[in-house]
């Protein structure tokens, strides 16, 4: 005889139907604060009073509910152009811009570099160089930071990862070296982010909304100049201390032999993706020398990937490959943030936290003071907005709203805000790339773990952003 299944709790159940009932009420008590609340100034005009609320909405939903953000971002988006709080062309405007088309771009480029095993290849070729378990760590860590130029997801580069992870973790059989190696991989993935325009989508918003609001915009060549040593350091760093903090010396020096994958020579489809890869990384550096937009480039690249009986995916393929969630985020976010900047409630939020507070620009504080809240009040922003992108939609235009209001440089306040929201390591739900690594058969971390790793890193890269700004970035040029 068949057993019935078995159920679950009622109690268990019953207490999580209550709490969801209850964490709807909340949710729903905010909206409805927040429609009073832009109801209240006199001197907002109605597309202000809508694009603000529809704005709180979208945070709101953001930070209290398990909602898709792409969902969130779209109905807030077209409720606010239904409304008249913007015109729809910007909703269009949004979905052509060409951060759309680089993304497309990049993630057929992550697609091809994944399908033929280029990027597992180069990656198991220099982690099977080492000999010990410490000196795994540090060729994977090396491994780790140029992906960002290639895989503009954190959750693709920790996809690539993976199977490296699984055959350290099964030829070491120590749960305290899959432990520490857990957490390794994606602390390195987040924090070597900020090398590249390209590392994160939330990068491509923020510097759409900087050429909306200033007219100046950060290319390629010059993200990497200001970016890619702050990766290398910052990834080093958390690189000694995982080791340092989870694995002691004996464990460290333990003599260590991989499995080899026998993948044979390099393929046609392997030569194509290198040719194009290397190519479109030439033109993305020097597209202030050719005048081709990096996305224009991208787009070229993926269409030339997916060519009929040449290229290395297939057109339906390719567009699998895209993460069209991220895609419809970014357009929504943009119709928001854009909303914020037209209706000038970016620039009034600014002002009335000016005059209320007495600070004005005359009345300034030093420029290391404002470096100082900037990068406390970014490196923090994780912990109440889980989102990366939707971090840089929330807080980058009225970030550039203050620069204006206290005379700084746009791109200097928008570099050092993308550097301090890129830090998301204190829990795992701060980053798809912690859940991946959460979520493995192998022993893996634990919550507790990546709190003590946070409450290690977290000061550490606070000295590091405001070392790096008083030294290479000032040498370079960029400074408040």
């Amino acid at each position: 005889m068949v057993e019935p299944p078995p159920t679950s709790n009622p109690d268990a159940a019953a207490g999580e139907a209550a709490a969801s009932r209850f964490g709807w009420i909340a949710t729903s008590c905010l909206i409805l604060l927040a429609a009073v609340a832009v109801m209240l100034p006199a001197d907002l005009t109605r597309p202000g009073r809508l694009s603000l609320f529809f704005f709180s909405f979208a945070v709101i939903l953001w930070a209290t509910t398990r909602l898709n953000p792409s969902y969130v971002a779209a109905i807030a988006a077209v409720l606010l152009v239904l409304t008249g709080g913007t015109p729809q062309e910007r909703l269009f405007e949004a979905l052509s811009s060409d951060v759309m088309g680089l993304m497309f771009g990049a993630f057929i480029l992550g697609a091809a570099l994944q399908r033929t095993g280029l990027a597992a290849r180069l990656t198991e070729w220099v982690v099977g160089r080492a000999r010990t378990v410490g000196g795994t760590f540090w060729l994977l860590t090396a491994m780790l930071i140029p992906l960002a130029m290639f895989i503009p997801s954190t959750t693709g580069r920790a996809a690539v990862a993976l199977p490296v992870f699984k055959s350290i973790a099964g030829a070491t059989r120590d749960p305290r070296i899959s432990r520490a190696l857990a957490l390794l991989i994606p602390t390195v993935i987040l924090v070597s982010t900020i090398g590249t325009l390209v590392g994160a989508g939330s990068h491509l918003i923020a510097n759409d909304l900087l050429e909306q609001i200033s007219g100046q915009r950060i290319g390629f060549l010059e993200w990497l100049v200001y970016g890619l040593p702050l990766a290398v350091v910052a990834s080093g760093i958390s690189a000694w201390v995982v080791q340092r903090g989870f694995l002691d010396r004996t464990i460290r020096i333990r003599e260590v032999v991989l499995p080899k994958t026998e993948r044979g020579a390099l393929a046609k489809a392997d030569w194509l993706t290198i040719g194009v890869t290397v190519t479109m990384l030439g033109l993305w550096v020097s597209e202030r020398w050719h005048g081709y937009d990096i996305a224009v480039v991208a787009v070229a690249g993926a269409l030339v990937l997916t060519l009929p009986r040449v290229g290395v995916l297939g057109w339906t393929e390719g567009l699998r490959a895209v993460s069209w969630n991220l895609v419809i985020f970014v357009g929504a976010a943009l119709v928001l943030g854009r909303a914020l900047i037209d209706s000038e409630v970016a620039a009034w939020i600014v002002g009335n936290f000016f005059s209320g507070s007495g600070l004005t620009a005359d009345r300034a504080p030093s420029p290391f003071v404002i470096l100082v809240l900037l990068l406390v009040f970014t490196l923090t922003s994780h912990l109440y907005m889980t989102s990366h992108s939707a971090r840089a939609v929330a807080l980058v235009p009225p970030l550039l709203a203050l620069a204006a209001s206290l005379q700084l440089d746009p791109v200097a306040v928008l570099f050092l805000s993308v550097a301090g929201m890129n830090y998301c390591l204190t829990f795992p739900v701060s980053s798809k790339a912690l859940l991946v690594f959460q979520g493995v058969d192998e022993p893996t971390f634990a919550p507790a773990d990546l709190l003590r790793l946070s409450a290690l890193l977290l000061p550490i890269h606070f000295v590091l952003i405001l070392v790096c700004y008083h030294t290479y970035w000032r040498w370079v040029g960029l400074q408040l």
